[in-house]
């Protein structure tokens, strides 16, 4: 019987190095948390006969095929058309899905969208067209062979939207697998803490880390799951996201939103990535007041009111300032709660004393006001995207404190 699955990206440049597939990795690591083993990721040129020699290669061997690419309206979009050729089928155009997308735009990109209607509404025949959230092609499913083969457009938002909305669901659906987000531990004492558990027969573990966070992916019997995800979340009640959580940012927003408590921040040397972050979630304008981004000195005395003495006494980047920094945030937005950020992120500025990576948080809100710092490994790079999880984190802790 078939099983796994298997991922196709279609498109010239990436097999001329102009691009890279973001598209295949992201699913496959999706796939990865579910336990559902990948059998093949191939990059495709826009050719027909090797779409469809590979296509056919794969049928009937794999559950699922997924190809990314090629559905697009120029002459070098040939996904669909090898799969017509695949299934020995004429086109033919599905006009009701196709105005679904056409009735979400107004001029002029109505007119645009309009004139893409061949190829773009095109279907084999016998397939099912699928609804673009993102975009305007239309993705293109059909089974044979016992092989359930999904197409969908390129563009790396439009193809996670069409997967989480059409593939994912046939996945999630399937095994039993839970995942358990946990905040402030670094991956190697999480994995000590925890060796038992992680190396127990039956239960597969995955250790997935990220800026400030660390993703833990059970995948076993029911009973195993359920008792796995119960004893880390017994044992690191402080540190655990919601179910469902798993995203600081999403986190935070959501337990802002419950407490009903409206945030800011005043960011230095992460220049808006906080702030950013919290706009990324949906719903984040019922909560999230804005972000000053006060880079030099004056920008911190006469936005925030940050003191001169503070900066000529302790400099930007110390405790005393960044306390200045989050109240005054609280004060320039009229905020609940407020987080600050201020350091040296390199890879000039620092010194003996305060190193490249030296940052200092500050938090101010109704029943907490408090400081602290972090020394910071790595890039420019790293260290600000460091600094925004650290400070997402802090206002995470601070909502779940009352």
């Amino acid at each position: 019987m078939a099983n796994g699955v298997a991922l196709l990206a279609v498109g010239d440049e990436m097999l001329s190095g102009l691009r890279s597939d973001t598209n295949c990795s992201w699913l496959a690591s999706r796939l990865h948390d579910a336990g559902v083993p990948v059998r093949g990721i191939q990059v495709l040129p826009d050719d027909e006969d090797v779409i469809l020699e590979t296509v056919a290669g794969w049928v009937g061997k794999v559950e699922f095929l997924v190809l990314s690419g090629g559905l697009g309206p120029t002459h070098d979009d040939r996904t669909r058309f090898a799969l017509a050729r695949y299934l020995g089928v004429p086109f033919r155009q599905d006009d009701p899905t196709y105005d679904r997308i056409v009735a979400r735009y107004e001029e002029p990109l109505r007119s645009r969208v309009e004139a893409s209607r061949v190829p773009q509404a095109l279907i084999p025949e016998g397939a099912r067209g699928l609804p673009n959230p993102q975009g305007s092609a239309l993705g293109i499913a059909f089974s044979a062979r016992g092989t359930e083969v999904f197409s969908f457009p390129g563009v790396p938002w439009e193809f996670r939207a069409m997967a989480e909305t059409f593939f994912l669901p046939r996945i999630e659906a399937r095994g039993t697998w839970k995942q358990v987000v946990v905040a402030g531990w670094p991956e190697s004492l999480l994995a000590e803490k925890f060796e038992g558990l992680f190396s127990k027969p039956g239960l597969h573990v995955s250790i997935l880390p990220s800026p400030g966070l660390v993703t833990l992916v059970f995948r076993g019997s029911p009973e195993d799951v359920t008792s796995a995800v119960a004893r880390v979340r017994g044992e690191l009640p402080s540190d655990c996201l919601e179910e469902g959580e798993t995203e600081m940012p999403v986190a935070v927003v959501a337990r802002s939103a419950r407490a009903g408590l409206t945030l800011a921040c005043a960011e230095s040397c992460t220049g808006g990535l906080v702030g950013a972050a919290i706009t990324d979630v949906p719903g984040a304008s019922r909560v999230f007041q804005g972000t000053a981004v006060c880079y030099s000195n004056e920008a911190k005395i006469r936005l925030l009111g940050v003191k001169p003495g503070t900066l000529e006494n302790h400099g930007a980047v110390s405790e005393e300032c960044a306390l200045e920094m989050a109240a005054g945030a609280r004060g320039l937005f009229g905020s609940d709660l407020s987080v600050a950020v201020t350091g040296i992120a390199g890879p000039e500025g620092g010194t003996r004393e305060k190193p490249v990576g030296t940052v200092w948080f500050a938090v101010s809100g109704p029943k907490t006001v408090k400081a602290f710092k972090r020394s910071l490994a790595g890039d420019r790079a790293h260290i600000r995207r460091w600094s925004a999880a650290i400070a997402l984190e802090i206002l995470w802790r601070t909502l779940k404190e009352g």
